[in-house]
């Protein structure tokens, strides 16, 4: 249950850069079963992982940070790593779930998908994206950051 490596996640993940984006710009995770993870660093940052309460699961520690333990995986030296250097990939479902209330309509034209989105004052904007997620992502970024 534990390693989402491979081409058939990343088809449906959302790119790194934007996850990062996503996580400045001010969008919280609370861990749960079935999130996927990468941890942004050099080595590992092409590796993709799930949260299973079987195989990575999170605590807190004894200082009060969120760790990530990784059980029974004995083909990585990696016990544990700490929340704030685990970056969070959103799937579709938690992008727009995320978007709430500022969510306003998915549509597909021709082959992109159109999500729009109400920003307030400027009125509903549109993001296109040939891939679901990434515009439910490019509408996060535009909710969260004003524009």
């Amino acid at each position: 249950m534990l390693a989402l490596v491979g081409r058939p996640y990343t088809q449906n993940m959302i790119d790194i850069d934007i996850a990062r984006r996503l996580k400045h710009a001010g969008l919280r995770w609370e861990p749960t079963n079935g999130d996927v993870f990468t941890i942004d660093n050099e080595q590992l940052r092409d590796e993709a992982f799930m949260l299973s309460s079987m195989v990575i699961e999170p605590m807190i520690a004894r200082n009060g940070n969120r760790l990530f333990r990784f059980n029974g995986t004995t083909e990585w030296a990696l016990d544990s790593v700490e929340q704030h250097e685990a970056l969070w990939i959103p799937r579709e479902d938690q992008l727009r779930e995320a978007l709430g209330e500022a969510f306003l309509a998915l549509h597909r034209d021709a082959d992109v998908f159109v999500v729009s989105v109400g920003t307030g004052a400027d009125g509903p904007r549109e993001v296109r994206a040939p891939r679901v997620e990434d515009a439910y992502a490019g509408a996060l970024l535009i909710h969260l950051t004003g524009g």
